[in-house]
């Protein structure tokens, strides 16, 4: 799941829901494994599929329309609930690179972008606006500039600057988890302990 991360620009699924929860994101009974391959499969698995396990043709992510997409749109308050990491995991592993909301739960946020997820929080107002972009035609695309911290709806050419944590986003762009950026840093620490 490590991967650079720089400008990307994609078609992207709309989720117009709000407080979607992470037991919603991946369900409890699929928490038992500690390796996070295959959890992608079962994101949002009781939205996806039926009792029988059978798509259910009205869910979004079941949509061919929006099969190549790497952006998820999502509504108000994404990732409340538990703070299972799990949920990030689903995301990344379906292959979601940048999920976009006016709001976000804060651990769910951190779990995102340790897992290599860009979580781009926007006003409300530009949410809607992508909401009725892609709802007018679903090949709308949207442009995520990490290093300017910038997401354009390149439906209408709005944009609209996103914080994100120096330390974050420096590691997002170099594809760096916790310990690749301490392991990079090591002869700096051995420095400044030989100083001392």
């Amino acid at each position: 799941m490590k991967q650079k991360f720089n400008v990307i620009t994609s078609t992207c699924v709309p989720l117009p829901i709000e407080n979607v929860d992470t037991d919603q994101i991946i369900p409890a009974r699929f928490l038992k494994a500690t390796d996070k391959e295959g959890f992608g499969q079962n994101l949002f698995r009781d939205w996806r599929y039926d009792k029988e396990g059978k798509p259910v043709e009205s869910f979004v992510l079941n949509d061919p329309s929006f099969k190549d997409a790497v952006i998820l749109v999502a509504g108000n308050n994404f990732g409340s609930g538990s703070s299972r990491e799990h949920a990030a995991w689903a995301i990344a592993g379906y292959g979601f690179r940048v999920v976009i909301s006016s709001f976000f739960a804060d651990i769910h946020k951190q779990n995102e972008l340790n897992n290599f997820v860009l979580p781009v929080q926007v006003s409300e107002a530009f949410l809607q606006e992508l909401f009725a972009s892609i709802k007018a035609d679903a090949k709308t695309t949207v442009t995520v500039d990490l290093p300017q911290q910038i997401v354009t709806n390149n439906a209408t050419g709005h944009n609209e600057h996103f914080d994100i944590n120096a330390y974050k986003k420096h590691c997002l762009i170099e594809g760096l988890d916790d310990i690749d950026f301490l392991v990079a840093n090591q002869q700096k620490t051995i420095d400044w302990e030989n100083k001392q």
